[in-house]
């Protein structure tokens, strides 16, 4: 997947694994994340927005996450490994 895709917000993250089993999504942070912002999952086949409601890092919950943190987040619909993440107002 390119990265032209054109999304009103900032790129945050990618997609590094997905346990459906589960609903969580692990992303690679490539920028700031708190517990309450909205971001949007954007990839070939992905397209939704959701609050952050939760996450975690190594299994510890947290409440912001910066750039190059890798962090857990459950989420209500699938995502694939490569899909973007974007912080939206």
């Amino acid at each position: 997947m390119s990265e032209d895709i054109a999304i009103e917000g900032e790129k945050i993250g990618v997609i590094s694994h997905f346990f459906g089993q589960i609903g969580v999504a692990a992303i690679e942070l490539s920028g700031k994340l708190k517990v309450g912002d909205k971001v949007k999952f954007k990839g070939v086949t992905t397209d939704f927005d959701q609050e952050i409601n939760s996450m975690q890092i190594e299994n510890q919950s947290v409440n912001e996450a910066n750039m190059g943190d890798s962090i857990g987040v459950k989420i209500g619909e699938k995502v694939r490994v490569g899909d973007f993440v974007f912080k939206i107002k």
